[in-house]
């Protein structure tokens, strides 16, 4: 089996040129923040047919400081920060309560880039929550409601109960409240752009904040 995974791993290619066209990227253009940026590679990458581009993983450390990750929903990026959303009882809500900083990936192939940024995390006002949720689909509202969000499942019969009675909920009540839910907003220190290249000459623009204004540096790939 080992043997097989290390000769499926040799068999893949990174940005195959049959499918992939990498873009060209000046880092000398760049505008001043790091925002203005993210918002037209964000573009680029729906333009390009990535799928997910919204997708993104999410870093934490617990309160003895070992790490985490796992893969979420980018709500919204603004002059505040980068925002998503979970249950504040749920593990990365826990982390980030004992621990308020964090870190985002954001991967899209189809043109070879990615986006890191990292920064102190805050949680919005309530109201920015309930507005959050309810503008999602009924099936997000049934899931916010089910809860229990990282605890011990004894069955799955027994989520099977908890989301059947959850959507129906949900269908009946559109404007139902769930107060663990909780909007997060990662204000950057440190953003990264990479621009992969064919030959291995990669591009990376570093944007750090420093005194209250932004600096902009490129690194070795």
């Amino acid at each position: 089996m080992e043997k097989d995974l290390h000769e499926l791993l040799r068999s893949l290619r990174v940005w195959d040129p049959e499918v992939t066209e990498l873009p060209s990227f000046d880092p000398a253009a760049a505008p001043a923040e790091p925002l203005p940026l993210f918002t037209t590679w964000f573009a680029e990458a729906v333009a390009a047919g990535q799928t997910e581009p919204h997708t993104m993983s999410l870093a934490t450390a617990d309160d003895e400081g070992l790490p985490d990750v796992r893969t979420v929903m980018l709500h919204g990026a603004d002059e505040r920060g980068w925002h998503f959303a979970s249950h504040a009882g749920s593990r990365k809500g826990r982390h980030l309560a004992a621990r308020p900083y964090a870190a985002l990936g954001f991967y899209w192939p189809a043109l070879g880039r990615q986006v890191r940024v990292r920064g102190r995390v805050t949680v919005a006002p309530s109201e920015v929550a309930d507005a959050d949720l309810h503008a999602r689909s009924t099936g997000a509202l049934a899931a916010a409601l089910v809860g229990h969000q990282s605890e011990v499942l004894p069955s799955y019969e027994e989520l099977e109960r908890a989301s059947e009675a959850a959507w129906e909920r949900a269908q009946r009540e559109p404007d139902a409240s769930v107060p663990s839910w909780t909007v997060y907003v990662l204000a950057p220190d440190e953003v990264e752009f990479f621009q992969g290249d064919a030959r291995r000459r990669h591009v990376r623009l570093d944007y750090r904040r420093t005194d209250g204004t932004w600096v902009k540096e490129l690194l070795w790939p």
